[in-house]
């Protein structure tokens, strides 16, 4: 409950809250509600009572004033992340996704990355009177996540490749004497009142210096909806970083090249078509056809791997890139839902590839791209933050 401040853990207190959880047919053991958690009862009476007596059921017409209610109390009485599982749980459990076709109801839902997904799924049927309501409503999510990850991705990528492009064999006019007189102060000689600098280092020469190229591959049946939003934020911020070409591929049967509109996260989304077939074969060879300069050279494959097109296809491209020296990683999810259900034989298989393959949440991706930029075991990596990766099948 959203009351400000925590309630004292007493025996009447313990009473309430079970009276909350169980519903009315706990009254008679757990005693009568009274004032503010009348309301509260019965918001989560309309969600969770199977037999429907709330008056949600139904989505539409006569129902809508009361749908408009409910979200209004639920955001009152709970705290946001309860409010976005309630929400979810009403789409799911009670059909409503039919209220999502009026402006004043898409108004007053909270605005999350689930209900950005739901959108997603119904932009071809959506009424043109709601669509312009729907796409703010997905613009303030976006705007949300970019305030949260933005500075995390920037500032990872762009670390990691000054570090990868540090000069460490400078000539006299590359010297960074800044960095260079940091990296030497154990080397103060008292009696020549200087610094031996046993350790030059410079500013990276620019005809070194080659454009990372990073490839997201991003399955778009709708078990991904998730990872598909967190994809297109962390592909606008890559986008705009100098020394990073990004593209962006989403793809079912079908593969659909949506780099062009990477400026705009929300025209990505929009772009999107969850649900469909998946054929990850052709998606990744698409993606290979991409690829430039293997060596500097990141491609993100954002699936659960339940592939419906050739998989034996599938892994000799997996073992090509491999082999070319571009580094290939797999994502179960990208989001903060763990672990979906993928399939552990195919991911075993590319494993033994060397192609890890884990779930990986918006937070620790923005880590993941600056251990790939500076080329490092991707899978070590996954280890060290404690993250699951699939293992490679033994043979016999």
């Amino acid at each position: 409950m959203n009351d400000g401040h925590a309630p004292q853990d007493t025996a009447d207190e313990r009473l309430r809250r079970w009276r909350l959880v169980l519903g009315e047919p706990a009254q008679d053991s757990c005693g009568d509600l009274s004032g503010e958690d009348i309301r509260i009862d019965e918001a989560l009476t309309a969600l969770y009572d199977a037999d429907g007596r709330g008056g949600l059921r139904g989505g539409s017409g006569a129902s809508s004033p009361r749908v408009a209610r409910w979200l209004g109390d639920i955001r009152q009485y709970f705290p946001a992340p309860v409010v976005q599982v309630m929400q979810k749980d009403a789409f799911e459990r009670l059909d409503l996704k039919s209220m999502l076709f009026q402006p004043e109801m898409l108004d007053a839902v909270q605005p999350d990355v689930h209900l950005v997904a739901t959108l997603m799924s119904l932009r071809g049927i959506i009424p043109a009177k709601t669509r312009d309501t729907a796409r703010q409503v997905v613009a303030k999510v976006v705007d949300a996540l970019m305030k949260r990850l933005d500075e995390p991705m920037r500032s990872a990528v762009t670390g990691a490749l000054n570090r990868a492009e540090r000069n460490r064999r400078p000539r006299h006019a590359e010297i960074d004497w800044q960095r260079t007189i940091r990296a030497n102060l154990r080397h103060w000689q008292e009696s020549h009142r200087s610094i031996i600098p046993e350790t030059l280092i410079g500013y990276g020469r620019k005809a070194r210096r080659s454009q990372r190229e990073v490839i997201l591959c991003i399955d778009q049946s709708g078990s991904m909806a998730a990872s598909v939003v967190y994809s297109s934020i962390f592909g606008a911020v890559m986008a705009s970083l100098p020394a990073v070409k990004t593209h962006m591929v989403v793809f079912d049967t079908a593969v659909v090249d949506l780099t062009e509109q990477l400026s705009d996260p929300v025209e990505v989304l929009f772009g999107v078509q969850l649900g469909g077939g998946t054929d990850i074969n052709r998606a990744v060879g698409y993606c290979q056809g991409l690829v430039r300069e293997p060596r500097n050279t990141i491609m993100v494959l954002i699936s659960d791997l339940y592939e419906g097109g050739v998989e034996k296809n599938l892994l000799q491209r997996a073992s090509e890139l491999v082999q070319s020296g571009a580094q290939l990683i797999v994502l179960l999810a990208l989001s903060d839902e763990g672990a979906p259900a993928y399939d552990r034989q195919l991911a075993a298989k590319l494993a033994a590839l060397g192609v890890p393959s884990f779930a990986c949440s918006p937070d620790q991706f923005p880590a993941l791209m600056a251990a790939a930029i500076r080329r490092e075991d991707v899978g070590l990596w996954a280890a060290q933050q404690g993250i699951v990766t699939a293992r490679a099948e033994r043979t016999a």
